[in-house]
């Protein structure tokens, strides 16, 4: 299976050499590119791909804005926000908008060619300093702004437990040694906590985790 990428960033360089080593990279392939928001959801809608790697800060339409459109489509394209970490205040607002991911253009070209293969799967994948980012973020909030805990609906204390280890950004791999069980049995609490919470992917699931205050209770 060949993934079909779209690359949305107003800066030509950064599209040319993400272009570049994607088409050096078996299994992924440059659909099309794009400069704007606008014509990144254009790009979106016409040549359906299975990830949009999406900058943020763009002329016009900007990519929170770019992203909720891409996702509301009917096509089901991913999209990975790849950013200056910075100089960027907008992660929430991006995984809101149905971002699948979150990585800054720091990172080695490596790891961002491994997120959109990830991504394209339908996981969601965030930076280790963006997990840090979120975490600091709602630590700041005030209790009284917390939202409901949505997690006391329907969950079992073992599923809270995993939610927790979620939103702290640990992998299926490492919540299972963390909580002493099997791979295979940490991933089926993931894939009931997805129904359950009706997220869309696991960043769905960190975002709850963050909201219901369950991040907070780990040291």
């Amino acid at each position: 299976m060949t993934v079909r990428v779209v690359l949305a960033d107003d800066q030509p360089l950064v599209r040319a050499a993400l272009r570049m080593v994607i088409a050096e990279t078996a299994g992924l392939e440059v659909v099309g590119e794009a400069g704007t928001g606008a014509r990144a959801v254009e790009l979106a809608a016409t040549e359906r791909p299975d990830v949009v790697v999406m900058d943020i800060r763009m002329p016009g339409m900007d990519g929170i804005e770019a992203t909720r459109l891409v996702t509301q489509g009917s096509g089901g394209t991913q999209v990975i926000m790849l950013t200056t970490f910075d100089d960027d205040d907008y992660l929430y607002g991006a995984l809101r908008a149905g971002a699948a991911g979150f990585l800054v253009k720091d990172m080695a070209l490596d790891d961002i060619l491994d997120a959109i293969r990830v991504v394209a799967t339908g996981d969601g994948l965030l930076a280790p300093s963006v997990t840090r980012r979120l975490i600091s973020e709602f630590a700041e909030r005030p209790v009284s702004a917390a939202p409901a805990p949505r997690t006391a609906l329907g969950i079992t204390d073992r599923e809270r437990e995993v939610l927790t280890l979620i939103g702290n950004g640990l992998s299926n791999t490492e919540i299972a040694a963390r909580l002493s069980i099997s791979v295979a049995t940490a991933k089926t609490y993931v894939t009931r906590l997805l129904a359950k919470l009706d997220a869309r992917d696991r960043v769905r699931l960190v975002i709850i985790a963050y909201e219901a205050g369950l991040v907070a209770s780990t040291p």
